[in-house]
């Protein structure tokens, strides 16, 4: 078996007159590459939906928006939005609400017109939704009913916040004003048009917030170009896989029996919120884009998604590993008619080989996937699935074609193949910037346009980027580092384990020694883990101390798992 290179599947896939052709960009003051026919704007993207018609694309419960219905009510919620609020380019637009087919509506309108959208964390208590509706200086919000009770007690004193919209709130009167979303929306239009708005590749186009495990969220400033290119890179990265894979004696033929078939749309459960980089960029966006169909769930259970993927004969569903393991040993999971799914994608956490065994064994031929993004790259960096998977599977695979990567010392100097340091990317997914933070931005920021974003990694000579662990998460035992996520791989190799957490305990004379949270699936003692561990690990790093959990662990919205929550917990803070 022959596998082409790295090098000649790029060379190849971005040639002149290719689907991912390659042009020279400058983007403030930094040339780098992109793709040549990436979309304009999120405006575009828009447009471009309404040619699938009559097609399927949000199903929540028992309602279902057509591409052709989504369209017009976005288009005419734009006309709203500028005609009777006022919303002008550049205005914040905040969204604060769970998954409903409203959210995708108030996210296109808000495209439409040229504002910046702000999606707020729906996890966020009351005084946390307010400081990002303060700091992002929003000027329109559309919530749920939920959120707008969190946030009824601050309504009058938000200084920039002009209109509040509420989606699925049967209150006659709302409170702190609130205007509720039907109304407001009226009746839609037969025939609709987009608003006259003339928006830019490098104007704003949204503002996520971090994931704010340390300090306050930051602001992440998007530009119409970050968000955008990610469309065509996810796409890029699943043509790289295929011509990688394309001889594999594993997943030619396997995959293909497997999925039973390769065309018709694909659909989409979707068990991550849209207000995270992946559920709104790689998801919401993407959907939108390539004409998939996504299924919207009220909340995460296991048997109601049996369900949907029956129904909606859904061909992508996963999650954090969690999730998928709730799938699989549902008791209805033999009950089901799952022939329509042909992957299984999961994300958050490395994936123990007991959940690889058991998806092949119950989904043959989908091969487990995984990559590397953050907020600030507009989610895809690097994408590994397919051959490269089965080759190197703790790999979150090569950069796209229009990314640059590299590693660097303590200094700031590039490091060789293969040392660890902290990963840096440059490319025309990253983001501007942190809104009104100049000491943050500079920090994270070069003027050489290189992102510093604090996970610790390696490359190997073939371009492959290993994440080794998050700079902050790092361990210093008696003046070794433990790289939490190597600890972290090492206890997920054994089959009782589907879920761990590595955290620092403090030593008076080590500083700090190596503990671990566990939620497994089979019963094992403390000692059998340790001894399993010390197997595959150097002794230093085998966990002191093993806490077990019956429940999946703490997660934020973005799928890491909470560990500062946990380390309070256990430890102390």
């Amino acid at each position: 078996m022959t596998v082409p290179s790295i090098a000649e599947v790029t060379a190849s896939l971005t040639a002149p007159g290719q689907m991912f052709e390659m042009e020279a960009v400058t983007v403030r003051g930094v040339p780098m590459r992109t793709w040549k026919n990436a979309p304009a704007s999120l405006r575009a993207i828009l447009e471009k939906s309404r040619g699938y018609g009559d097609r399927t694309f949000l199903v929540y419960e028992d309602d279902q928006y057509s591409f052709d219905r989504h369209f017009r009510t976005a288009a005419h919620l734009a006309h709203v939005l500028h005609d009777r609020f006022g919303v002008r380019k550049g205005d914040r637009v905040a969204i604060a609400m769970r998954n409903f087919p409203e959210w995708s509506l108030a996210f296109w309108a808000a495209a439409s017109v040229g504002a910046t959208i702000v999606p707020l964390n729906a996890w966020w208590t009351g005084p946390e939704l307010q400081y990002g509706l303060e700091d992002s200086r929003s000027v329109v919000l559309f919530a749920d009913a939920q959120r707008l009770d969190l946030l009824a007690p601050a309504l009058g004193s938000l200084p920039h916040l002009r209109t509040v919209v509420v989606v699925r709130d049967d209150r006659g009167e709302l409170p702190g004003g609130a205007l509720a979303f039907d109304a407001v929306l009226g009746d839609v239009p037969a025939a609709v048009e987009q608003p006259d708005v003339e928006v830019e590749p490098e104007d704003e186009a949204t503002i996520f917030y971090t994931s704010g495990t340390t300090g306050r969220p930051k602001g992440a400033v998007g530009t119409q170009r970050n968000i955008c290119v990610n469309q065509l890179s996810l796409v890029y990265s699943s043509a790289r896989t295929a011509k990688r894979s394309a001889d594999h004696p594993q997943l030619s033929a396997k995959a293909q029996a497997a999925a039973g078939q390769t065309g018709g749309q694909n659909a989409y459960l979707v068990s991550v919120p849209f207000f995270h980089a992946t559920g709104c960029h790689s998801i919401l966006v993407a959907n939108l884009f390539f004409g998939g169909k996504l299924v919207i769930m009220y909340k995460w259970d296991a048997g109601r998604a049996l369900e949907l993927i029956e129904r909606e004969r859904v061909t992508t569903f996963g999650g954090v590993p969690a999730m998928v393991w709730q799938v699989l040993d549902h008791p209805d999971f033999e009950r089901r008619d799952l022939s329509s799914v042909r992957s299984v994608a999961y994300g958050g956490a490395p994936a123990a080989p007991e959940l690889v065994r058991r998806i092949e064994a119950m989904f043959p031929g989908r091969t487990p996937s995984n990559g590397y993004g953050l907020t600030e790259t507009s989610s895809v960096t690097t994408m590994n699935a397919g051959a490269d998977y089965l080759a190197k599977p703790g790999s979150v695979g090569v950069p796209v074609a229009v990314c640059d990567v590299k590693v660097v010392d303590t200094d700031g100097n590039d490091l060789g193949p293969d040392d660890v340091g902290e990963l840096c990317i440059k490319g025309p997914n990253v983001v501007k910037g942190y809104d009104n933070k100049p000491e943050a931005t500079a920090a994270a920021f070069g003027d050489d346009g290189w992102f510093r974003t604090g996970d610790i990694a390696r490359i190997d000579d073939e371009g492959f980027v290993t994440i080794v662990d998050r700079a902050k998460d790092m361990i210093i035992r008696g003046g070794e580092n433990v790289y939490c996520v190597e600890v972290e791989a090492a206890l997920y190799e054994h089959p009782a384990v589907s879920d761990v957490a590595v955290i620092g305990i403090p030593h008076q004379v080590l500083g700090e020694e190596v503990g671990a949270v566990v939620h497994t699936t089979a019963p094992v003692t403390e000692e059998e883990l340790r001894a399993f561990a010390a197997e595959r690990i150097a002794a230093f790093k085998v966990p002191v101390k093993i806490w077990f959990r019956s429940e999946p662990l703490p997660r934020n919205p973005a799928g890491k798992i909470l560990k500062r929550d946990l380390r309070d917990e256990l430890v102390g803070p």
